[in-house]
């Protein structure tokens, strides 16, 4: 179950969906913390449950290219975070814990 379902019912945004639930078998959640859409890609940093970061590649052009998919904890993205970020994270994580708390 992925709560914020409105952010990816777009067509282009459910092979971000797909891409999500073949690399995270344990997603029950996800926040998009930025995107950054470029000519050929998009750039994304997705919160995962409440203690995972995604970050993913995406070729908008060629969908035959596989994803570029890298992940790290929740603890090692928070070192030097800008504190603008850090709120847009702490947001994220309030959200996604509740989303939790409601699946159980």
């Amino acid at each position: 179950m992925v709560s914020n379902k409105s952010l990816f019912e777009k067509e282009e945004r459910q092979r971000l969906l797909n891409v999500l639930h073949r690399n995270f078998p344990g997603l029950e959640t996800a926040y998009i913390l930025h995107w950054i859409p470029e000519q050929e890609e998009d750039f994304y940093k997705i919160l995962i449950n409440d203690s995972l970061i995604a970050d993913i590649e995406l070729n908008r052009i060629n969908q035959d290219i596989v994803p570029t998919i890298k992940s790290m904890p929740l603890s090692q993205y928070k070192v030097g975070l800008r504190k603008i970020n850090q709120i847009k994270l702490a947001v994220a994580i309030d959200l996604a814990r509740k989303d939790l708390n409601k699946a159980k």
